[in-house]
């Protein structure tokens, strides 16, 4: 039997895998010999477990595992993901350790590399916090197929901007409807959408939400396309359907 003083479900789907039967003090055990089955899930973790996970899931760790599950099969040197995360070497460090404790990722020759990268979605699902900052809410007049095309000239424009929410879910799989458009853009993205889109601020009845984070990792787009470079999206939907689950789940938007 193994015994821990916690075992996360990924632990104990390994045990289970290597027909390990194992006990933890929280009271998670699984026991089988011949004819007797024992197991017991307990809800919630251990007050430690969660700092650790609320530290993995700051806005300067996530700029790392965002970097990190846009290429999830790459192996990235200390060196390289700190320069490409726009985070120090020990951060890195950290949240390198962080993730192989919790079998999300491992070491090898190359660097480090994520094992198990919807693991560690499903996790940041349930642990999400949307990026705090400045929350503007306007009207625009278009919608449907006029607003869609009117976005599509952000490309060519000054700032950054980024859809959010059920409005980014819906431009890759359209089967949300939403009559409320979300975005998180910076200072000059704002300005941007404030006159493509011909925004006005009323006292009632908004359908534009622009959230202006005071970390701006979540503006960066890192992909293949541009190994070794990390620059700004011009505009870009993000927060792909994991992030719109678990804010319907609960209730809110991000």
């Amino acid at each position: 039997m193994f015994i821990a003083p916690y075992l996360s479900e990924q632990a104990q789907a390994a045990c289970r895998e290597e027909d390990i039967a194992y006990l933890d003090f929280q009271g998670n055990a699984r026991l089988v010999v011949d004819t007797i089955f024992i197991e017991r899930k307990v809800e919630g973790k251990p007050d430690p477990e969660r700092r650790s996970l609320r530290t993995l899931f700051k806005p300067k760790s996530t700029r790392i595992l965002r970097v990190l599950l846009n290429e999830p099969h790459r192996p990235w040197r200390v060196t390289e993901l700190a320069e490409e995360a726009k985070v120090s070497l020990g951060l890195v460090s950290t949240i390198g350790t962080a993730l192989r404790e919790r079998e999300w990722a491992d070491q090898t020759e190359q660097g480090l590399r994520l094992v198990d990268p919807s693991g560690l979605l499903d996790e940041w699902a349930r642990n999400y916090e949307r990026p705090r900052g400045e929350e503007v809410r306007l009207y625009t007049h278009l919608h449907g197929k006029a607003l869609v095309e009117r976005l599509r000239d952000l490309a060519t424009e000054q700032g950054r901007v980024a859809l959010a929410s059920f409005s980014a879910a819906d431009w890759y799989a359209p089967f949300v409807r939403q009559s409320t458009s979300y975005f998180y853009a910076d200072e000059k993205g704002l300005g941007t959408l404030q006159t493509i889109l011909n925004l006005t601020a009323p006292a009632k009845g908004a359908n534009i939400v622009v959230r202006v984070p005071d970390e701006d990792g979540v503006l960066e787009t890192r992909g293949p396309s541009h190994r070794g470079s990390s620059r700004p999206a011009r505009f870009r939907p993000i927060s792909i359907s994991w992030r719109a689950a678990s804010a319907a789940s609960k209730g809110q938007n991000i």
